[in-house]
């Protein structure tokens, strides 16, 4: 939204809803983590990591991997029903503190305010940032008219710097920092019909590694994930668009996106959030300036 804030907050925060009535869980804190009991380390623990796209697919599960190692967990996308669902979900799996807010990363300013909100709400910005959110829109190239690639530009690059630009000054105050980006095998490489979309996350690797390289020395790291094909909602609107196009079954249609893997399936989810996991964590810290494939081997570099 521009302007004027709305009567109806833009966010709302979840506190350990485990342990209050109407959480859909009956689970009980774990034992583990009871007095007396030994203590397991959390990878994520005293972290708060902020997730754009975060309402559903990739940025959904990422938001569960990491609260289930500790995280806090603030989850920002357009849809405010689909983060509140999810940051609802955290808090009554996890017990953990969970924030969801409503954010449009091609707007300034809506951007400026989740920052806000989240800082509010944490005393504090995000110790780790996923830069999820984004589009993908299929068209030749010469049907391709220069609003769709603005769009392209100010979701999935555009967007990466704004949250990106306000995230930093935090982590370098404090000397630790993540920020994942998640990007795509098509920023690799390129493929037919998706120029915009293709030319917007190679422009997400580029302020990856420039990045990293910038601030190296100083406690943070900076990487880039490249899924392929995800069984995600974007996923099966491509299958929607090929059947629309093509005239082909979405059975056939899906077929034809397994098969651009070696292991003929989609990826999961929970296969990017692993990875998103391990780049966020202690175990990760040598990683740095690198755009990592989860694509079954479909590109191998």
């Amino acid at each position: 939204m521009r302007g004027k804030r709305s009567a109806t907050p833009l966010w709302m925060s979840f506190r350990k809803k485990r342990q209050t009535e109407g959480c859909r869980t009956s689970k009980a804190p774990s034992p583990l983590r009871s007095a007396g009991a030994p203590q397991i380390f959390m990878k994520l623990e005293n972290r708060l990591a902020l997730i754009t796209g975060g309402g559903r697919g990739i940025g959904r599960a990422i938001a569960f991997a990491f609260a289930r190692e500790g995280a806090s967990i603030a989850v920002a996308a357009r849809t405010r029903a689909q983060v509140e669902s999810v940051a609802y979900e955290v808090a009554c799996e996890f017990g953990v503190e969970t924030l969801a807010v409503e954010c449009d990363v091609a707007d300034a300013e809506s951007v400026g305010r989740a920052f806000a909100h989240t800082s509010e709400q944490f005393g504090g910005g995000p110790d780790i940032l996923v830069n999820n959110a984004g589009i993908a829109e299929t068209y030749p190239f010469v049907k391709t008219d220069e609003a769709m690639w603005q769009r392209h530009l100010e979701v999935n690059l555009t967007g990466t710097f704004r949250c990106t630009r306000l995230a930093l000054p935090g982590m370098l105050e404090h000397g630790w920092g993540r920020v994942i980006n998640i990007a795509s095998i098509a920023g690799k490489t390129g493929a037919p019909y998706i120029s915009a979309y293709s030319a917007s996350k190679h422009g997400v690797l580029g302020l990856t590694r420039s990045l990293a390289l910038e601030v190296g020395a100083t406690g943070i790291t900076v990487n880039a994930i490249c899924p392929g094909y995800v069984d995600t909602e974007m996923t099966s609107r491509g299958i929607e668009n090929i059947v629309a196009k093509t005239g082909k079954s979405a059975d056939d249609a899906l077929a034809v996106l397994k098969r651009a893997s070696p292991q003929n399936r989609l990826v999961t989810g929970e296969e990017v959030a692993a990875l998103a996991l391990l780049l966020a964590s202690e175990d990760g810290r040598g990683i740095n300036g690198q755009a990592i494939n989860v694509d079954g081997g479909t590109v191998l570099f």
